[in-house]
């Protein structure tokens, strides 16, 4: 009897564990979800500071507000192009509704996965999948990123230099667009402007961002902007490191406000404003609409009238007249009077 009640007691235990989702080998308990989300990260990681965290906040977000349990949302971090298909995969199979994919090199993938699982709903970020299922959000990263050139060029005046940098990711019309926009809005505030633009070759090595960021500091560059993804961290190391020196410079923050990953030890940030790619909109968006039953497979284009691209409402470090200009350049993109290019004019390692 006494062998018979432990083995009972245990089996109690065991069962309560999988009832309450307790092991995390478990299969979760989705059955109370009004609908289930799924996100597949880049190489660069869920915690990249920019892109990838930026989408999984939309996610968490509507999540709140929707008031979703955490069974209901998850994520899958890919560490190399194979996972794409196989996590992107998983999840269809896992029965989520909406999968989400973040980023361009996701295409082929993509493409690939949609065409398997008709009933299950995708979105695409950074690129154009045509398909009965999918949903492509692309942003005007280039109005942004003119914001980003106007006021690096300017804090750079400010600071008694005419030099500017921009540290890209991997080339190709994406990043391409964010140097091309950069590259306009830091010659529209200072024709004499001269830009360093070098690339990462990736979105994950944060150590050769750095190297970049310091050569281009030592040219001469006051201010620079990266577009990097988790490699721009190393851009912003680099201008910390010198600044806790006495030399004073900035990076200019991508995608998310990055104000506070900018901040030393004495509290002050070498984030001078960041250039918002709203991809949390969306995610948010796109996971509204599957939960409503009016889910779009069509190419979004997020512009300044969606909330899709911009600058921080609060922004320590900007000069109230570069901030003036920011505004005064909104407003003309908007209304057409300033046309900003995708196409960038500068190459790999070269200036203006």
């Amino acid at each position: 009897m006494k062998k018979f009640s432990i083995f009972a007691l245990c089996a109690m235990l065991v069962f309560g564990l999988t009832a309450c989702g307790g092991s995390s080998d478990d299969k979760k308990d989705d059955s109370a979800c009004k609908v289930k989300i799924g996100f597949v990260t880049d190489m660069g990681g869920i915690d990249d500071r920019s892109f990838n965290q930026g989408s999984w906040e939309g996610i968490k977000k509507f999540a709140e507000d929707e008031k979703l349990g955490d069974d209901c949302i998850t994520y899958l971090e890919s560490k190399a192009e194979a996972d794409y298909v196989s996590n992107l995969t998983q999840l269809s199979e896992d029965g989520y509704d909406l999968v989400v994919a973040a980023g361009y090199l996701f295409e082929d993938a993509m493409k690939d996965v949609s065409a398997q699982f008709p009933e299950t709903k995708f979105l695409i970020i950074d690129a154009v999948v045509e398909a009965d299922n999918v949903q492509s959000a692309v942003f005007a990263a280039h109005e942004g990123s003119y914001l980003a050139g106007m006021a690096a060029a300017m804090e750079a005046k400010e600071l008694g230099s005419d030099s500017v940098g921009f540290i890209g990711g991997m080339e190709g019309p994406v990043i391409g667009a964010f140097q091309a926009g950069f590259e306009q809005g830091a010659l529209a505030a200072n024709p004499d402007v001269k830009i360093y633009v070098d690339y990462a070759g990736s979105y994950d090595d944060a150590g050769k961002a750095k190297t970049l960021a310091a050569k281009q500091y030592d040219a001469g560059a006051k201010v620079i902007y990266a577009a990097a993804g988790n490699a721009g961290n190393g851009v912003i190391q680099e201008a910390q490191e010198r600044t806790e020196k006495g030399d004073k410079v900035f990076t200019v923050g991508v995608d998310r406000d990055q104000y506070e990953d900018g901040k030393m030890a004495n509290g002050d940030s070498v984030i001078l404003t960041s250039a918002l790619k709203r991809v949390d909109v969306s995610t948010y968006d796109a996971c509204k609409q599957v939960l409503d039953g009016d889910f779009k497979a069509e190419t979004i284009t997020y512009n300044f009238d969606l909330d899709g691209v911009g600058y921080p409402e609060e922004n320590p470090n900007l000069s109230e007249a570069i901030t003036k200009a920011l505004d005064s350049a909104v407003a003309g993109i908007k209304d057409g009077t300033i046309k900003v290019s995708e196409e960038p004019t500068i190459s790999n390692g070269g200036t203006n």
